[in-house]
């Protein structure tokens, strides 16, 4: 009989099979046994062995290494939300735990790598306080003999490690790198120098292979002392400071021709690397300004310049070149390095050496731009996060004119003179030309920020000058084939330099953007699209210290038939990748055009759903997609704000290309459909119903497959929420189906929120009849998951719940729904769920509200809270409870929603969920007839102490008497509202 292992062997070569059916069969079979005890070990008995004693199987032993690193990354962290989810049996993990790290130093590199990955995984979760063996285990192979196994277990620690950085300061952080420091610090340290000193020896000088793997070594090392520093600067490397930094100074200077590969362009070398790591180490300190790293500040700061000095403008060198200049930065731009750089002749080198080789056009920045534009963009575009040499350098002349403003700015213009008069004498040198603006980018900005643009400028220099005199020329040149890299420069500036236009510039410089949208080069394209949509947020100052836009409808209006028409020419175009920055101009223009877009929309919404149709088959470019989607709901909001009545028109147009969406099953477009769906819905005329087919689409919104799409989930309650609204008599028969939704949400303490959602919108619009006698139910669901799940989110979602119910039906309806669960839980929950909850942080804006109208119920119409002293302390807290939350200026009861500006929101692609930022509309307010909650509040309390005399006042002052500033308010309130209490 076969093996366990023999038998697993088969399945994982059966997954492997070009037959669909064999490989599907296959796949299902490891899925199942996922959860089965000694599974697991059975898979890493496979990676570790041979069956043929040779090569042949690796295959099968790799399927076996992916398929176990699978089932540790979704089955080893519980997660509560995923229903479907397997766990790793418990009888497993430590067998799994006490062997990982050993089988990943006896097999093969290509196996190696992906226990590496395993172990990373699992230390996420369990180390260091569930796994104390692990750095253990992973030291001891530090005098391992192979360096398959060094690197191995260095590239772990290193993956374990990295959690440190970037993350915020906590005692539970501090505890977990001391713990690691203890073990770690003096091994890696005993290791670093060891393998240092062996780049020394003279038998290893033309060993290529074992050199690079010490210097694969001590980059993995480098990458771990970044870690263990990131923080704070630990006492022990401070005490050690002189061997490492000897270390650091010895690697910037190490050569040897042997380790390069002179017909290599694109990828770095094992001495370009390590060199990067130190660079980085460098850089962390010097940032940190510890003390105890200045001494060594001007040794690195010649090794790092000397460095800088011998990189070659190839791709492979950019990473070196790039952390190189960050790091002179970091100490040029800071007042207490100022000597290491100050005096004209270092400031001249800079700019000589560095500054202009780095902004300099190169043959493979020529190529990326006509070949590969979307690289050159991610690398170039202002608002991008890539770093590259041209950024980094500008960086450097921006930390060099904070500390030699006068003197860079002198030496700079003299630079650029010289460039622009080379490029007037002969017009081949266009590339001095790109210099010259990209050395104005870097000195003439003082202040700016990727959204908002340049704030402040460098008074030594003329920039409206300089762009006149240098820039529009370019621009105004009508050949877009001359100059191509040049425009593209030109419109970035126009771009960066926003804020400094006038309305009138604008007007001038729109149709030259315009123009550049139908150059042959994306680039360029890409850039026009870029900067018009920044034009059209630009702001200026208004009325009571506001920002207003600069240009608004009315001066968009002219330019609006050629905007849409060179932007769409492109959205068209079949044979250039989907544009994100061209279709989020298209949705900012029609933002901006909203009063203007009645003559347009046919036509823009017909090349709107012809995109989609497009991107549907194959969709590639979530931020493309997402701008798509923003666009659509643009128009929708623009039109049936002005008109509700043209919501029919949308349904006809949008219904059947959202069918073809939902019946290709396109995960990544349904929660966008969802949302305009909701959002035509929620147009629709008062008293219109549902309409046909809105009606024949609700019933398959119940199917459970689509609630299991976390993604799905905010954008179908939404959906739910605005079928309940404009046709609830509709979905009486329904209710079973929603209350059954309502269930599988609360469940989840991802989803809790919707359910909330749902119930709510339940309430606010069923009629009582239908939904009353499901209530008990309901209540039994929510306090069992308030005994399970107790959490202050949840607390926060059941009050405000409990809250609008009072509202709606009284008090005495929420005393007895909860009372047929347990006689006295209504005033139970009061006490020790809800008071505490209102008293440990009051709720916002329409939550706030809704309390407000809840709480005043409560406390007004509530007989049994006035019966004996128990009821009266009550009645005194939810007082004080409801004051506090009229009396924050949190609450923020006159703004019932935060509502942003659209031209400043960050509106893009969510991997989680994204919101369609023009598809949102303000919440609903449950309790409109109520205009001031603090008035409403007081004349009710007021109508309580006319009704019972002498008895009211004492509760009053008993319940406010904890907070004095509580009583003052009160009193406010009372005089503003004029109510005089008896």
């Amino acid at each position: 009989m076969a093996s366990q292992e023999d038998q697993l062997r088969q399945i994982l070569s059966q997954s492997l099979s070009p037959d669909a059916t064999t490989r599907r069969n296959a796949e299902a079979a490891l899925l199942s046994s996922r959860s089965s005890p000694g599974h697991a070990l059975a898979v890493l008995r496979v990676v570790s062995a041979s069956s043929t004693g040779n090569n042949a199987d690796m295959p099968i032993r790799q399927s076996a290494a992916v398929h176990f690193k699978n089932m540790v990354k979704k089955g080893w962290s519980p997660d509560e939300d995923d229903e479907k989810q397997f766990l790793v049996p418990e009888s497993d993990r430590a067998m799994i735990k006490n062997n990982l790290v050993d089988l990943m130093c006896t097999v093969p590199p290509q196996l190696q790598s992906q226990c590496s990955e395993s172990i990373a995984l699992i230390a996420a979760t369990d180390f260091p306080s569930r796994w104390d063996n692990l750095l253990g285990d992973l030291i001891a192979k530090f005098g391992d003999g192979n360096w398959d196994v060094i690197n191995g277990v260095l590239l772990t620690a290193n993956s374990i490690i990295k959690r440190f950085r970037y993350v915020q300061r906590s005692d539970e952080l501090y505890a977990d790198i001391l713990y690691v420091l203890k073990r770690l610090q003096e091994p890696l340290t005993k290791l670093f120098a060891t393998v240092v000193s062996q780049l020394d020896n003279a038998q290893l000088a033309n060993n290529a292979a074992e050199l690079t793997a010490r210097l694969s070594a001590l980059r993995s090392i480098n990458r771990i002392f970044y870690s263990l520093n990131y923080q704070d600067l630990p006492e022990y490397f401070e005490d050690h400071m002189g061997e490492w930094m000897a270390g650091f100074a010895k690697l910037l200077e190490y050569k040897n021709p042997i380790l390069v590969d002179e017909d290599e362009e694109m990828q770095p070398g094992p001495i370009d690397n390590v060199q990067v790591s130190v660079v980085q180490n460098l850089n962390l300190y010097g940032n940190k300004d510890e003390e105890p790293f200045i001494p060594y500040l001007p040794q690195f700061t010649s090794l790092v310049w000397n460095l800088l000095m011998t990189v070659t403008p190839l791709s492979k060198h950019d990473a070196l070149a790039t952390t190189s200049i960050r790091f002179l930065s970091s100490l040029i731009g800071k007042l207490m390095h100022r000597k290491l750089f100050e005096g004209e002749g270092t400031l001249r080198e800079i700019f000589v050496k560095i500054v202009i080789p780095n902004l300099a056009i190169r043959e493979i920045d020529e190529e990326r731009f006509e070949d590969d534009p979307a690289e050159f963009i991610l690398s170039d575009m202002e608002s991008s996060d890539t770093e590259s040499r041209r950024k980094c350098t500008q960086e450097l002349l921006r930390a060099m004119c904070r500390q030699f403003e006068a003197q860079t700015t002198g030496i700079c213009s003299e630079h650029v003179s010289q460039m622009l008069g080379q490029f007037a004498a002969d017009g081949d040198q266009w590339k001095m030309k790109d210099v010259a603006i990209h050395l104005m980018l870097g000195i003439a900005i003082r202040a700016e920020s990727a959204q908002f643009g340049v704030s402040q400028v460098n008074e030594g220099v003329n920039v409206m000058d300089f762009f006149s005199g240098h820039v529009l020329t370019e621009l105004q040149e009508a050949d877009m084939t001359v100059r191509p890299m040049v425009k593209a420069t030109s419109i970035k500036f126009v771009s960066i330099f926003r804020n400094q236009f006038t309305k009138e510039q604008f007007g001038a410089l729109m149709p030259l953007l315009i123009a550049h949208l139908g150059s042959g080069f994306v680039v360029v394209q890409t850039y026009a699209a870029a900067a018009i949509e920044k034009m059209l947020t630009a702001k200026v100052d208004g009325p009571n210290n506001t920002k207003v836009s600069k240009i608004g409808g009315a001066e968009l209006k002219p330019f609006l038939s050629p905007l849409f028409t060179g932007l769409f020419s492109i959205v068209d175009n079949a044979n250039l990748n989907e544009n994100e920055y061209v279709m989020k101009c298209v949705m900012r223009a029609l933002n901006v055009a909203k009063d203007d877009l009645m003559e347009v929309v046919q036509v823009v919404l017909e090349k709107l759903t012809t995109a989609l149709a497009r991107v549907a088959k194959n969709p590639k470019n979530p931020q493309y997609n997402h701008f798509l989607f923003e666009s659509i709901a643009v128009l929708i909001r623009a039109v049936c704000t002005q008109h509700s009545a043209h919501t029919a028109a949308f349904e006809q147009f949008l219904f059947p290309p959202f069918q073809t969406v939902l019946q290709m099953e396109v995960v990544e477009f349904t929660p966008y459909v969802f949302q305009l769906l909701a959002q035509i819905l929620e147009f629709r005329p008062e008293g219109a119903g549902l309409g046909e087919a809105y009606t024949s689409l609700f019933p398959p919104l119940l199917t459970p497959t689509l609630w299991e799409r976390k993604g799905n989930v905010p954008a179908l309650t939404r959906l739910l929420t605005a079928y309940l609204n404009k046709g609830p008599n509709d979905l009486v028969p329904h209710l079973l189906g929603i209350l059954g939704v309502f269930q599988k949400l609360v469940s989840s303490k991802a989803n809790e929120q919707y359910a909330f959602d749902l119930l709510r919108g339940i309430v606010m619009y069923m009629h009582q009849e239908v939904f009353m006698p499901r209530m008990k139910d309901i209540l039994q669901i929510l306090m069992m998951k308030l005994q399970q799940s107790k959490t202050p989110k949840y607390v926060g979602l059941i009050t405000h719940f409990f809250a609008l119910f009072i509202g709606k039906f009284g008090p005495q309806a929420y005393l007895d729904q909860l009372n047929q669960l347990q006689p006295g839980m209504g005033l139970m929950l009061l006490v020790q769920v809800w008071v505490p909850r209102l008293q440990a942080a009051s709720p916002t804006r329409l939550e706030a509200k809704t309390q407000m109208v809840g709480l005043t119920k409560l406390l007004c119409e509530t007989p049994a809270l006035l019966a004996d002293a128990n009821g009266q302390q009550i009645w005194s807290q939810i007082l004080f409870c409801a004051v506090k939350i009229v009396c924050s200026p949190d609450s923020h009861l006159g703004a019932l929603s935060a509502q942003d500006n659209d031209d400043d929101a960050e509106i893009g692609y969510d991997a989680t969920f994204s919101v369609l930022h023009f598809a949102t509309r303000p919440a609903r307010d449950p309790f409109p007839e109520v205009q001031d909650a603090g008035a409403s509040l007081v004349r009710s309390v007021g109508g309580l102490c006319a009704s019972h005399p002498g008895q009211i006042t004492p509760m009053i002052a008993r319940g406010l008497s904890p907070d004095p500033k509580l009583s003052a308010g009160f009193d406010g309130l009372c005089q503003k509202a004029g109510v005089q209490l008896s």
